[in-house]
């Protein structure tokens, strides 16, 4: 795509420039027919083919010459005063560049014609000085008409890119906000997840037949975990302080629902607690591990979370793959990507071994 759309660049700005250079050459001969006399044109008319060809030629060059000496002085100036900056301070220098430019080509012109001649062996009637004085000022005219051109292209141009990009920013903007929706929506079902009430509700009522004082504990704490769920998942961040009391519940509720076979290592540094994080991060992550691993009393999955010193909350899992694995949509962690994407710059990132399965989360200051 980069190499089409440098080839399209090239061939826009050639055909610019043929353009141009064929706005100069007419109106060359316009401003002519304006400054000379009657009788100029009339003595003309006896040249041959071959010296109005080669008349024609030397004006091209001439023509060729005006048009680099603008589009240099553009160029130029494009760099060192850009229209944005100082349109006045741009518009005096870019005249006054063009002016002594054309004069000095002028001079050269006059300097070339006196020492090698007329190149033709016509004889046109003399320019006297008050039409010399009009050429000057005619091409001077000419060639700022020129850079005009060029100038009105060069600001056309980078306007349509400045709506180009407006445009695509619109764009980019509506996009994020309908991904912010979605993850909202993600957000809102796992608020209301009815594995997660059905689940839990199940393994409290078995509780309370069996162990009244351990069934008002689940209670309380799924009742935390619930309340927790239901105000702090939309928010975009969290403190990991807040979100480890989560933790805590939520912990209390995955052992004793599902019995042994699954140890929690948690190590944060008490310095890293004030850090913000994405809410229910952590549900989704120990989620996770749970599904796509088996949990045996004499081989237990080990889950450990922790903090690095590069501010960072890492949850890591031996691997322990399940025989028949589990239909898998990734949704927990594209979320959690998802969510860090509109938070800012550092993403969450994944390392999978043969023996761990890690994911990195940035703690936000």
């Amino acid at each position: 795509m980069t190499s089409h759309g440098n080839i399209a660049n090239t061939i826009n700005r050639n055909t610019k420039i043929v353009l141009l250079l064929t706005f100069t050459f007419v109106s060359s001969y316009a401003i002519g027919f304006v400054i000379f006399p009657y009788s100029y044109w009339i003595a003309s008319f006896g040249t041959t083919i071959s010296e109005i060809i080669i008349i024609a030629l030397i004006n091209v060059v001439f023509c060729g010459i005006v048009l680099a000496i603008s589009l240099y002085i553009d160029k130029m100036l494009n760099k060192r005063i850009p229209w944005t900056d100082q349109p006045l301070k741009r518009l005096f220098t870019q005249t006054l560049l063009q002016i002594i430019g054309i004069l000095l080509l002028i001079i050269c012109c006059g300097i070339a014609n006196y020492l090698f001649g007329n190149p033709v062996n016509t004889k046109p009637s003399p320019v006297t000085l008050r039409q010399g004085f009009y050429i000057v000022i005619a091409v001077i005219v000419w060639a700022l008409m020129v850079s005009a051109l060029n100038t009105g292209d060069f600001l056309l141009t980078n306007w349509k890119i400045a709506t180009l990009k407006a445009a695509d920013f619109e764009i980019k903007a509506a996009q994020n906000k309908q991904l912010a929706a979605e993850i909202e929506l993600q957000a809102l079902k796992l608020q209301l997840d009815p594995h997660f009430v059905f689940n839990n509700l199940s393994a409290l009522s078995e509780l309370i037949l069996k162990d009244q004082q351990l069934g008002y504990e689940y209670t309380e704490n799924f009742a935390k975990a619930y309340r927790y769920l239901l105000v702090n998942a939309k928010r975009k961040l969290i403190t990991l302080r807040e979100e480890l009391k989560f933790l805590d519940a939520y912990l209390f509720l995955i052992n004793n629902r599902m019995g042994g076979g699954t140890v929690f290592e948690v190590n944060i540094d008490e310095s890293q607690l004030e850090r913000m994080i994405a809410p229910v991060s952590l549900q989704l992550l120990i989620e996770n591990a749970l599904q796509h691993n088996r949990r045996e009393e004499n081989n237990p999955l080990v889950i450990k979370i922790y903090s690095n010193n590069e501010n960072e909350l890492v949850v890591s899992n031996i691997m322990l793959p399940l025989v028949n694995k589990a239909n898998s949509t990734g949704i927990g962690l594209k979320n959690i990507i998802s969510r860090y994407a509109l938070i800012g710059d550092q993403q969450p990132s994944i390392h999978q071994t043969a023996e761990t399965f890690t994911v990195k989360i940035p703690l936000v200051k």
